[in-house]
């Protein structure tokens, strides 16, 4: 099997105008999630308004039912020579031909319904689709399965593994909330409809049990009830071959439904079922993950995720080392950097505090306008892919100052000329929801690659800065070679794609690890083969 190679060309460069979002991509991306704040923000306007003109027509109702309460009370009740009076009378008449007339069949219910949804309707461009919610959903049972989180803690806010029958804190965030019902249907009906049973037995078993607890009280905001989250479950269970659970699921639906002639009739296949094949014990059930298609490294991946840089074999290599380094350049001798040799096969250093923090906030801010869902490599095109959930823009060195200053200290340290076409313009990257980039090659790995419309040869060197820091996950996991490298914020990462005579180094295949918790900003500059001939020269040795 082949692995990806990363390819992210795109030759619309960034622009000084707002870009807006494709459709069903919000997902993707942080920035965009943050951004939707600001939409809620009008939405709760919207809505105060709505709630306080429908306070001012109740206040008035209220009113009317209290004026007519107390003539009831106090006039009618009364004297009957109270109704020999001609006004009274006349109130009376006109009460009941006009007013109540008014008040019965009042517009103004309907006029601030409507004034809530035009209001509504001018923000929905910029609502999440529903590929959002759908890749929000993939996202979280993506964190479940690679850092192995108890699906039970994440409904309470809690990031937790199961350790010797123990809950085990992974990560304890500031600020979390819990999940509802409602929430935990959504999530397995994403995984019901893929036809990923493992994941929507666990989330739909949530959402029932949370149903239950609310007494299965429907509330205006739910997209699901208990009776839709039991169908899904009864269903999921069947197809994973718990036939009993199906059975006794679909029996409680009836409960509440007793007149669904499709679950009457799923009731008798299941207890046909039973009958001829007797219930598995329970160690039977367990569920198993469905296997990946274009992952065969997926254990060793995972494994490299959830140690998160903390591999000590690796690590206690005594030729490993740390030193301040020049490269022997002028411009880095009064303020060498902090390298640190992290592989010598394939060969990976890390330069430690390369970029400041106001030169982050530039990059980011200018990228910000260009951000576009990030593409991999298919065939001689591009295309986006479930394995890659991330945006991208790729900045020209007239983008901003600072990406000059970047190219220029790139070049200092690893001695390449890093300038267009030698080095491809400056990618900015932010990951999404649950956001990764499964193992994959940065070089190509067929000649049909748009990687060589450049002209200027195969991509020889990474070097990946890290814009900002994360709370947790989003390691840089190098599969074959073993190891990871958790993120740290200011740094750089460089590493040699090619061998020295310009065969694609295997030991490179790496990966993004899924962002768990945080806000993952990295810089990629990709530096080709031709321009370097005289700067990294070919070994005498072929094989090399």
């Amino acid at each position: 099997m082949k692995y990806s190679t990363c390819v992210c060309f795109s030759w619309s460069l960034l622009t000084v105008a707002v870009i807006p979002l494709s459709l069903g991509e919000m997902y993707t991306s942080l920035l965009n999630v943050k951004q939707a704040i600001s939409v809620e923000r009008k939405l709760i306007d919207y809505l105060k308004t709505y709630i306080d003109h429908e306070s001012e027509r109740l206040e008035d109702v209220k009113r009317f039912y209290a004026k007519v309460s107390d003539l009831h009370t106090e006039l009618y009740k009364g004297p009957a020579t109270a109704m020999a009076n001609p006004l009274v009378a006349f109130t009376l008449i006109k009460r009941l031909h006009s007013e109540w007339l008014n008040v019965v069949h009042s517009n103004e219910a309907q006029e601030n319904t409507q004034a809530l949804r035009s209001s509504y309707e001018k923000e929905e461009a910029d609502l999440p689709k529903l590929e959002d919610l759908q890749g929000a959903a993939q996202g979280l049972m993506r964190l479940q399965d690679v850092y192995v989180l108890q699906v039970a803690s994440l409904v309470r806010g809690l990031f937790q593994r199961v350790t010797e029958g123990q809950p085990i804190d992974i990560y304890r965030p500031a600020v979390s909330v819990p999940l509802s019902g409602d929430d935990c249907f959504l999530v397995g009906k994403v995984a019901y409809e893929q036809h990923d049973y493992y994941h929507s037995v666990q989330w739909l078993e949530e959402s029932v049990r949370l149903f239950r607890g609310a007494g299965g009280e429907w509330i205006p905001e739910n997209a699901g009830t208990l009776e839709d989250a039991l169908d899904h479950l009864a269903f999921s269970h069947f197809k994973t071959g718990n036939i009993s659970f199906a059975l006794s699921l679909s029996q409680e639906l009836l409960h509440h439904d007793p007149m669904n002639g499709r679950v009457l009739q799923n009731v008798e296949k299941y207890e046909r079922l039973l009958v001829r094949s007797p219930p598995l014990s329970i160690t039977d059930h367990g569920l198993k993950r469905p296997t990946s298609n274009n992952l065969r490294t997926r254990d060793t991946y995972e494994t490299l995720c959830q140690t998160q840089g903390s591999q000590q074999m690796h690590f206690k290599n005594p030729r490993l080392f740390c030193d301040f380094f020049t490269n022997g350049n002028p411009g880095l001798l009064l303020l060498p950097v902090r390298r640190e040799v992290l592989s010598l096969q394939p060969y990976v250093v890390l330069y430690h505090n390369f970029i400041t923090d106001t030169e982050a906030e530039d990059i980011k801010t200018t990228a910000h306008a260009g951000l576009r869902r990030s593409v991999v490599a298919a065939g001689e095109k591009q295309a986006t892919a479930e394995y890659r959930i991330s945006k991208s823009a790729w900045l020209k060195d007239s983008a901003h100052s600072t990406v000059g200053k970047l190219d220029q200290k790139i070049s200092m340290l690893t001695g390449l000329n890093v300038k267009h076409p030698y080095g491809e313009y400056l990618q900015v990257v932010n990951y999404g929801i649950g956001g990764h980039y499964e193992p994959h090659f940065d070089h190509a790995t067929s000649p049909s690659s748009p990687v060589f419309k450049l002209k200027t040869g195969n991509r020889v060197a990474t070097f990946m800065i890290y814009l900002s820091s994360v709370e947790a996950g989003g390691s840089t996991a190098f599969i074959y070679a073993n190891f990871s490298i958790p993120v740290v914020e200011k740094a750089a990462i460089f590493w040699w794609n090619l061998h020295r005579n310009g065969q694609g180094n295997e030991d490179t295949l790496h990966a993004g690890c899924p962002v768990l918790i945080g806000d993952k900003w990295v810089a990629n500059k990709w530096i080709h083969e031709h321009g370097q001939e005289f700067l990294h020269r070919c070994s005498l040795n072929p094989e090399e």
